[in-house]
């Protein structure tokens, strides 16, 4: 009875499991490119100011430009869909400038705390113009 119940209901729970993992993630697809466009953005103008002030590592300055970028948006996205239009560019470059100071904390970089949130508050600020 047991290997009658296996063959009958295995094949099923996994054709309707494996349904439900390819259909339900279909509708969410467009906030996941806004968080990859904003951490695109993030990193390349943390690049940028990173060259600009003499910080040469490339990649330090690329991934704290990048958990910017997602940190910006993950604020604007926490906002309901008309203030999400109308964005604030005081919250983009606060929230760039605060995200950027801990992760630099984070990956070791801690001895320019006020360099690291000048460079967040860079990032809030261009991806507040790009993305309007």
């Amino acid at each position: 009875m047991n290997n009658i119940l296996k063959r009958t209901l295995l094949p099923s729970l996994m054709a309707a499991s494996l349904a439900g993992v390819t259909l339900v993630p279909a509708k969410p697809a467009a906030a996941d490119d806004q968080v990859l466009r904003d951490a695109g953005i993030g990193a390349v103008t943390n690049v940028v100011t990173g060259a600009v002030r003499g910080k040469r590592n490339v990649l330090n300055n690329a991934v704290k430009g990048g958990v910017t970028g997602a940190a910006v948006n993950g604020a604007n996205g926490l906002r309901n869909t008309r203030n999400r239009r109308n964005r604030s560019v005081v919250q983009d470059i606060g929230v760039g400038a605060g995200a950027s100071a801990v992760t630099g904390v984070i990956t070791g970089d801690s001895k320019d705390t006020l360099g690291n949130a000048v460079d967040g508050a860079a990032v809030g600020a261009a991806i507040h113009l790009l993305t309007k």
